[in-house]
């Protein structure tokens, strides 16, 4: 295990490469939480996430015939920059493996740090394979993306930084993927603050972490199920888990729509847009018994596609009752769908579409159905025009 003065000595060495990331007080996640909310934003540091501290870390304490050799990472995400960028900055050469579906955007993003780019295989197993190969064939250094001591190292600096501003911080949030980013800022944290607690948060179909602790060994999941890509790993690392079980508090796992809804407000009260990992501990904020106390989510980073961006908002919206989808019949005659305008109106929501289908099959020959989709302002919103209605005599119903 590490000592503060390694901490210390990390985040001194990273001082040279990293951004600052103040911390941000959240009203809206304090008020929903019963807590007061200060957020981390790692999604804003150089190369979008936090995983330049790590690879930066990893890379600088390489010994002079190391460097000579080169590094090798597999990675279809934040880690292929991170290595790539801490390479180009130390004037060492880097090989990135990703998988051929990474999106095109993500191997461009690696290429212009200097990387030179190997795409192979469906699957980031294939790639950390053929990573490995190389590996072997050319002599390269493996650089891990979280089963390692000198990259949880690097990352544990973020405890620091937020003890330094935050030092009555009462729980950190961190996200939980192969668990080098927990592994080090649980560890770190606990050095100088033994009563803080640390709570992971895993996606609820990827939740190896919570697994292991129950086998109280590292097993590998049949499958990693969620939009959560970044941290979607089956098994997590055998150097983590052994952090995990001696430093972390709890473990909370969150579903998709959870992530939806957190993004949503993310964008829109603080105008944050971060990836889908990376607001796993916002999503949590809800699911913490304790309150009153001062809380740190890590949101970890920032990459994300321009369409996942978009289908996430679409999303949230629902899950936040912001957007109600509903049908109701009406009879097919002239001036009816007006009267149905007129209702939605009237309750003040916003049409965003409407069609009718004078071809469903209702129960009397001479109605239509009209399906409508209104932007509201939620649930109480939803329950007063549902009322309006009621009161025209029309009946409606929800629809997904």
């Amino acid at each position: 295990m590490h000592s503060l003065d390694d901490f210390i000595s990390a985040r001194e060495h990273l001082a040279q490469v990293l951004l600052s990331t103040k911390l941000i007080y959240s009203p809206i996640f304090s008020e929903e939480s019963g807590n007061k909310v200060f957020i981390k934003p790692e999604n804003l540091q150089k190369t979008g996430s936090f995983k330049i501290r790590g690879a930066y870390n990893k890379i600088l304490k390489l010994s002079p015939e190391e460097k000579k050799r080169g590094v090798i990472a597999s990675s279809a995400g934040n880690h292929a920059q991170g290595v790539a960028y801490a390479a180009k900055k130390l004037g060492i050469k880097a090989v990135i493996v990703m998988p051929q579906s990474t999106p095109l955007i993500k191997v461009e993003s690696t290429r212009k740090y200097g990387a030179e780019v190997v795409l192979y295989g469906d699957v980031y197993d294939d790639a950390y394979k053929k990573a490995k190969e190389l590996e072997a064939k050319e002599g390269y250094v493996f650089v891990h993306p979280f089963n390692d001591e000198d990259v949880l190292e690097g990352q544990g600096t973020i405890a620091l930084e937020i003890l330094e501003e935050a030092p009555d911080t009462d729980i950190i949030l961190v996200p939980i993927g192969g668990g080098g980013l927990i592994s080090g800022i649980a560890c770190a944290a606990k050095l100088i603050k033994p009563s803080i607690r640390i709570i992971g948060v895993e996606p609820a179909g990827a939740a190896s972490a919570l697994e292991a602790i129950k086998e109280n060994k590292v097993v590998e999941l049949p499958e990693a199920n969620t939009i959560a890509d970044g941290t979607a790993v089956k098994r997590i690392g055998e150097t983590n888990f052994e952090y995990i079980k001696e430093y972390i508090d709890e473990i909370i796992t969150i579903s998709d729509y959870e992530l939806m809804e957190a993004f949503l407000l993310l964008v829109e009260k603080h105008k944050i847009i971060a990836e889908n990992s990376g607001i796993l501990p916002m999503a949590a904020l809800k699911r913490l018994h304790q309150k009153n106390k001062k809380v740190v989510p890590v949101v970890s980073g920032g990459n994300i596609d321009v369409l996942m961006i978009s289908s996430m908002i679409n999303k949230g919206l629902v899950s936040r009752n912001r957007i109600f989808n509903f049908s109701v019949s009406i009879q097919d005659r002239p001036g009816e769908l007006a009267k149905i305008t007129q209702i939605i109106a009237q309750e003040g929501a916003n049409v965003v579409k409407l069609a009718h289908n004078q071809f469903k099959n209702l129960s009397r020959f001479r109605d239509i159905e009209v399906q409508v989709t209104v932007e509201t302002n939620g649930l109480a919103h939803i329950e007063k025009l549902t009322q309006a209605f009621r009161e025209k005599n029309y009946e409606i119903t929800p629809t997904k």
